[in-house]
């Protein structure tokens, strides 16, 4: 395919950066290169990474976090048609700047207003607190110049709109994910946890759980960021003999367990549309969260009110419950979410991008 498509991109799922941005941008970017698509991916470095790098058939270029503002000819020597924010940030707009002949789109993963991030800024870095104030609001107002911007989540259309100031609703790009044949789950109930046991996670909430249930197997799947933090976690829960805490399982292991799980649990303090959620649908996993985004928690599982996660599990677990709303889960992920429509529409987007004729200036 005569089709070469930069992904301007935060994070990317490895050389240690293990985020669901990441793992979205991998995904999308792998299946790209599968169909012939010329994939290169520009991102801040992660540990060991060299400045450019093979990955999944693209070809990733990566960078010092502290020469992000010296970027804009690095964009500029992708020479892609189409340049793909994975996220509007400071690379978007050194994109734009950088290759104004090609089309640029961004997908919306997780918008923040400004009520949202009075919220949550405290669980962030100093350095996200001075992005939020210095670069951000120049990244907000080049995100309307864009050719099209997407989002992907359905709930979060409205939002995005109103955020970057857009004329129209922005479109629906879902993040994409591969579906497992189904499996028959182990008699034992197993109970997951996929992600970081920083503080905005809140993974003593699930430790908690596993403490409630000792009849129930728990697996945490993730650690902390800061090695104080998950070293005093994994001592203060270790005689929790009902729960494990494996660390951050990937590829086989991670979708051995969730082909054992009945039920990812959720407990956050914010979310958006999360890849977990994805890909514990893809394997039947009913979702017991907080948060419901696209209904996610309500159709698939159970909506957590008041952080009352105990009689939500109890409700999944008895009677088998988390099977009927898991098995929703997977029909709908496999019709919205599966990776190979989501590569379609894609391309579909990049087509549509490419044959619009810009305005006249």
């Amino acid at each position: 395919m005569d089709l070469r498509v930069c992904l301007v991109a935060t994070e990317l799922f490895a050389w240690g950066r293990l985020g669901g941005f990441g793992a979205a941008t991998r995904l999308i970017g792998g299946e790209l290169a599968r169909r012939g698509v010329r994939v290169s991916v520009v991102v801040p470095a992660g540990e060991g990474q060299r400045p450019v790098e093979e990955l999944d058939g693209m070809e990733v270029h990566g960078f010092p976090l502290h020469r992000y503002p010296f970027t804009r000819r690095l964009y500029s020597q992708m020479r892609a048609d189409v340049y793909h924010s994975e996220e509007p940030s400071w690379g978007t707009r050194l994109a734009l700047e950088a290759a104004p002949a090609a089309r640029h789109v961004a997908t919306s993963q997780n918008p923040k207003t400004t009520s949202d991030w009075s919220r949550v800024e405290r669980y962030y870095p100093t350095r996200r607190r001075v992005y939020n104030r210095l670069i951000a609001p120049s990244v907000d107002s080049c995100v309307a110049r864009l050719d099209a911007v997407y989002c992907q989540a359905w709930h979060t259309i409205p939002k995005v709109k109103e955020i970057y100031g857009l004329s129209t609703p922005p479109g629906f790009l879902p993040n994409p994910v591969k579906i497992p044949p189904p499996s028959q789950k182990p008699t034992e109930p197993t109970v997951c946890f996929l992600g970081r046991f920083d503080r905005e996670k809140c993974p003593e909430a699930f430790f908690g759980l596993a403490e409630a249930f000792p009849e129930v197997r728990f697996v945490a799947a993730g650690a902390a960021h800061d090695r104080r933090r998950d070293g005093e976690l994994r001592r203060r829960y270790s005689g929790v003999r009902n729960l494990e805490l494996p660390g951050f399982l990937l590829g086989a292991e991670k979708e051995r367990l969730l082909s054992e799980s009945r039920v990812l649990v959720n407990t956050s303090v914010s979310e958006c549309l999360p890849v977990s959620f994805l890909e514990a649908a893809a394997h039947g996993c009913a979702i017991l969260s907080p948060h419901d985004p696209d209904g996610f928690a309500i159709r698939f599982g159970h909506h957590v009110r008041d952080g009352d996660y105990a009689s939500g599990l109890r409700w999944l677990l008895d009677g088998g419950n988390w099977r009927e709303a898991g098995e929703r889960g997977r029909r709908y992920v496999s019709s919205v979410h599966e990776a190979g429509r989501v590569i379609d529409r894609h391309i579909e987007a990049y087509g549509r991008v490419l044959a619009t004729p810009r305005p006249s200036s």
